[in-house]
Parts: structure tokens; sequence; C-alpha cells
């Protein structure tokens, strides 16, 4: 993380790829990038939606489209650490089972999307759901 004025700052990953970071202006921000506790949730639907269709692609599924919207809770006391978390799954494809959509969804929340068990392991109230939108 490098500090670049007021409360922004840049941050480089490991591979090398780099974000923006701001805080709000109430907090000297000057809303040039995501808070950080956003990057938390685009990190979860990042890991769960990596996770989901690559599940479905092995399962020879013909996804042609996958998002997840994610709705958050959080504490009002400080910290305002998140309580719920609840992500929805819309996949697209054409001739999707069901069974195959549900399954990957359950995998990726109970087994594989590290970021999704961690939240759960904190406490987070986490649930997934999801819609099938045929092509």
């Amino acid at each position: 993380m490098k500090w670049i004025g007021d409360a922004a700052f840049v941050g480089e990953s490991g591979s090398g790829h780099a974000v923006v970071m701001d805080g709000p202006p109430d907090h000297g921000g000057r809303n040039i990038g995501p808070r950080p506790m956003e990057m938390l949730l685009i990190g979860l639907g990042a890991c769960s939606s990596v996770d989901v269709v690559g599940i479905l692609r092995k399962a020879r599924q013909d996804v042609i489209h996958c998002e997840v919207k994610l709705e958050a809770e959080r504490a009002d006391a400080v910290p305002a650490v998140f309580t719920k978390i609840n992500l929805v799954f819309v996949v697209s494809g054409r001739g999707l089972k069901e069974t195959h959509v549900k399954r990957a969804v359950e995998l990726s929340a109970d087994k594989y999307c590290s970021a999704s068990i961690m939240f759960s392991k904190a406490g987070v109230d986490i649930t997934h759901s999801y819609e099938i939108v045929e092509i």
C-alpha cells in the first residue's frame, strides 16, 4: 500500500496489479476509488464467481454470462464490520441444469471460495442464492 495523498492509497498485489482506494469526502477522501470495505465485497464476489463459472464449465454447462449481486449489512458501532452478506448469482446460458448451478454455488460457498469461508468463520451471516436465465 502506498499513500498518494488525502485518504487515497494505491495497493499493488503480489501479481503486479494495482488498484486505487480512497475514503469518502467526509473523511478527507476525494472519491477517486472504491472504499477498502467495498474492495472486500468485490473480492468476495470475484472469488465466488470464478468458482461458480469454473465448476459449471467443468460440468460442460453452456455458461454465457454470470454476475453476482452482493448486498451487505455492517455493524452500527466501530469497528463497522460486516454482519450479513447476501450473494445472488445470475447465471445465463443455454440448457443450464439447475442441479449443476445449485451445486456450483454450494461448492463455492462451502469448499472453494476462501473469501466466503473466511467471512463465515469470522461470524458473518453469509447467504447464497441463484437465478438461471435461459438464452
